[in-house]
C-alpha cells in the first residue's frame, strides 16, 4: 500500500458515496491471510499512533492517586481519584456506564493493583485496561497531558477471532492528504506487528460509516 493508491480510493469513495447530513467516519478495513489465529502468539494487539487526529474527541478516563490527581483533572475527560475506586466499582450500573463512555483509561503505575481489583472485570472483557503498549501507565511525577494528547491520534488494532481489522481513521470533512497520512500509518503499525509483515495482509479497504468499501491497490494473492 503506497500513499497515492490511498489517495485514488478517497477519491473513489467521495465520487461513489451517497452525501449524508453529517460528516461520516473514514473506517480502514484490512482482510488477512496465512494467519492460524488458534495459536496464542499469532494473535495481534498493537496501537498505531497516527499523524494527525482523527476528527473526533477521544475520551480519556485517568485512574490516579493524589499524586496525578489535579494534573489528571486538568488534561483528561475524567479523573477518578483511587479513594473512590472501590464505590464506583461497586454500582454496577455506574461502571458500565463509565466503561462505555471513555474510549481509553489510563493509569498512575503505582495504583495499577487497585485498578486491576475495582476495575479489571468491566474493563478487560472490552479490551479497555491501561496498557503500556499505547503510553497508558504513568509514573506518579508524570503527567497527563502529553498521553491525553497522543491518545487522540491513536487507534488499537487487534486481531484475535476473526482474520480482519477494522479501524477509524478520519472524519469525511478531513483533507484528503490528511486521511491518507492516517491510514499509512494505521497500515505500518499492523504490518510491523503481523508475524510475516506484508504477507499476512490480503486486501485493504476504506469506506464511510454508511457507505460500500472501496478497494485501496490490488489484493495479494
Amino acid at each position: 500500500m503506497d500513499k497515492q493508491e490511498i489517495l485514488q480510493a478517497i477519491q473513489n469513495l467521495r465520487k461513489d458515496s451517497k452525501k449524508r447530513n453529517f460528516s461520516q467516519t473514514f473506517d480502514l478495513q484490512f482482510k488477512l491471510q496465512q494467519l492460524d489465529l488458534k495459536k496464542q502468539e499469532n494473535k495481534v494487539e498493537a496501537f498505531a499512533i497516527m499523524p494527525h487526529p482523527r476528527g473526533k474527541n477521544v475520551k480519556v478516563c485517568a485512574l490516579v492517586g493524589g499524586a496525578l490527581h489535579n494534573d489528571a483533572k486538568d488534561n483528561c475527560d475524567r479523573a477518578i481519584i483511587e479513594d473512590d475506586f472501590k464505590q464506583i466499582a461497586s454500582n454496577k450500573k455506574e461502571v458500565k456506564k463509565l466503561v462505555r463512555e471513555y474510549d481509553f483509561f489510563i493509569a498512575q503505575a503505582d495504583k495499577m493493583p487497585s485498578v486491576a481489583t475495582s476495575f479489571g472485570r468491566f474493563l478487560g472483557p472490552l479490551g479497555k485496561m491501561p496498557n503500556p503498549k499505547a503510553g497508558g501507565i504513568i509514573p506518579p511525577k508524570g503527567s497527563t497531558k502529553v498521553i491525553h494528547d497522543r491518545l487522540q491520534k491513536t487507534v488499537k488494532l487487534s486481531v484475535k477471532a476473526e482474520l480482519g481489522v477494522k479501524c477509524p481513521i478520519g472524519k469525511e470533512d478531513m483533507g484528503d492528504e490528511l486521511v491518507a497520512d492516517n491510514a499509512l500509518a494505521v497500515y505500518h503499525a499492523l504490518v510491523n506487528a503481523l508475524p510475516q509483515h506484508e504477507n499476512n495482509i490480503k486486501s485493504s479497504w476504506i469506506k464511510f460509516s454508511m457507505s460500500k468499501p472501496v478497494k485501496i491497490g490490488g489484493s495479494k494473492k
